[in-house]
Order: C-alpha cells, then sequence, then structure tokens
C-alpha cells in the first residue's frame, strides 16, 4: 500500500533563531541552516560538535581550537562565544527561513529551500557592515541570487548589491566548517583569515 501524500513530503522547518547582530557589525557570516536539533551540542549558530566553526574561530583568535570549549567539555561555550563575536564585530546568520530536508539530514545537497533570508531587512539592521561571507557551496548560490551576483571561487570575493541600499557589498565565499567537507581544520582557517583581514577583525 503507497503512503499518502502527506507522509511523503518533509514538514517545513523555520530557522530556529534570530541573528545575531553586535553593535557596529563589520561582517556577515551566512551558512545554510542548522542541523536537527539531535544535532545540537547548545542553542546557537553551528551548534554541532563535529562542525569545525567555533574550533576553527578558536585558532584564529586565541591560537587554540579548544579555546571555545566549556571547560573539561566536547560542547561549545555559548557564552564565550558570544563575547567574542561581539568583540569582534562578528554577525551571523544563515541564508535560509525556511526549509524541507529532503532525506531527513543536515546535507546541503538535499535541503529544499522555501523561503530565503530577506536579506535587505536584515542589512538595514548592519548599517556599518558591507562584507558578507557564505560557509559552502549552497549558502554562496543562495546569496548570488539574492544580489544578481556570480558566486565567487572558494576563498574569492565578489561585488554586489541590493535594491535601493546604497552599499556595495563585498561577498566573499569560504569552505564550508562541516567535517563532511575534505579540508583540516587548519587550512579552511587559512581562508577565513584572509576574510577577517580584510575587513579588520584580524591585524
Amino acid at each position: 500500500m503507497s503512503k499518502p501524500v502527506s507522509d511523503l513530503i518533509s514538514p517545513v522547518e523555520t530557522h530556529p533563531w534570530e541573528p545575531f547582530i553586535p553593535d557596529g557589525a563589520r561582517v556577515l557570516i551566512m551558512g545554510t541552516f542548522p542541523p536537527g536539533r539531535h544535532r545540537w551540542s547548545m542553542d546557537f549558530y553551528y551548534p554541532n560538535r563535529t562542525n569545525d566553526f567555533w574550533k576553527m574561530c578558536g585558532l584564529l583568535f586565541s591560537g587554540d581550537p579548544a579555546a571555545l570549549l566549556l571547560p573539561g567539555s566536547k560542547d561549545f561555550d555559548p557564552d564565550k562565544i558570544r563575547r567574542l563575536l561581539t568583540e569582534k564585530k562578528i554577525a551571523l546568520h544563515d541564508t535560509c527561513h525556511k526549509i524541507r530536508r529532503l532525506r531527513g539530514n543536515a546535507s546541503d545537497k538535499y535541503l529544499e529551500i522555501v523561503e530565503p533570508v530577506d536579506l535587505r531587512s536584515l542589512l538595514d539592521r548592519m548599517p556599518l557592515c558591507s562584507t558578507i561571507a557564505t560557509t559552502g557551496e549552497k549558502a554562496a548560490g543562495v546569496v548570488a541570487s539574492l544580489t544578481a551576483t556570480e558566486p565567487p571561487a572558494m576563498g574569492a570575493w565578489t561585488q554586489g548589491d541590493l535594491t535601493s541600499d546604497p552599499r556595495q557589498l563585498t561577498i566573499w565565499r569560504m569552505p564550508s566548517t562541516s567535517r563532511a567537507y575534505p579540508l583540516p581544520l587548519e587550512k579552511k582557517a587559512e581562508y577565513y583569515a584572509l576574510l577577517f583581514r580584510s575587513c579588520g577583525v584580524l591585524p
């Protein structure tokens, strides 16, 4: 007996978090969408223990991949993370507001974008930010479609804008920090160091 159509269609998920926007944000980093809640080690961006994003930030800003972990734990410390982001003026959000998981996992390859983020409204909240960085191929494609640009090569940037916004945006494409992306942590950090130096976040 075949299953009802309603059982075959994955539910629509809405992004669980508000954008993280510190005062004076200089750069907006955008992934695609968070993993399922069963993968979270904290209630904040890049929550999966196996994701390299916060280890990469620890390495770049403190010289230690474990700098943003809770003491004696493999879980990330959201308070340390928020303090770092506020100090460095790094904003975070994702490119998709609503999605379906076609295979029930966190793979970008099997995410159906139901509704992208309202990028114009997001940037309106960050008047000093003119740099966007995407973490991975799918996020790069979403931002390219919203800014009428072509996705840049890995570690490179392009320029674009949004209708009626006077800012010219510098749009970087960074490697995914998912452990599934086959690049050593140190090499990922080299790419992100280029981005952070370009907007004055790293000396």
